[in-house]
């Protein structure tokens, strides 16, 4: 058995095959999820799992170059917001290395996903709780 945060072979195997600049979308309950993206739904029911919990399981193995957000998060819900941005500064510090997040559109954020690698479903009931992170390289 696997000894880590992340146990879920198929979302482990996704980001173990993702390369530089490869998208992968978590978000909440409700993101519709564009045909021809692979979903990988961890939905059990509401809140399970949560949002920020499927986030820090997922950045324990994933190495980020960048992360996208929609504009309507940070106003719509902004305790989750406060808490995914807290989270990140402190990855960046852990890492030593900035972890810019770029703001669009919840639209143009949709749309964006069409070129992620994959999308995991939570349990989210938080409206905009959705995240995207472009991969980046452990060298």
């Amino acid at each position: 058995m696997k000894r880590a945060a992340l146990i879920n072979s198929e979302l482990s195997y996704l980001i173990a095959k993702m390369g530089h600049f490869d998208g992968l979308t978590v978000c909440d309950a409700g993101l519709p999820i564009p045909a021809g993206v692979q979903r990988v739904d961890l939905a059990v029911s509401a809140g399970i799992p949560s949002f920020i919990d499927t986030v820090r399981a997922v950045v324990s193995e994933l190495e980020i170059e960048s992360v996208e957000l929609a504009e309507e998060f940070r106003t719509v819900s902004p305790a989750a917001h406060e808490e995914l941005i807290v989270f990140l500064q402190n990855v960046a510090v852990e890492r030593g290395k900035p972890l810019p997040v770029t703001y669009v559109p919840h639209d143009t954020f949709k749309a964006n996903t069409r070129s992620s690698v994959a999308i995991v479903r939570t349990g989210e009931f938080t409206p905009y709780a959705n995240v995207t992170f472009k991969a980046g390289v452990v060298f």
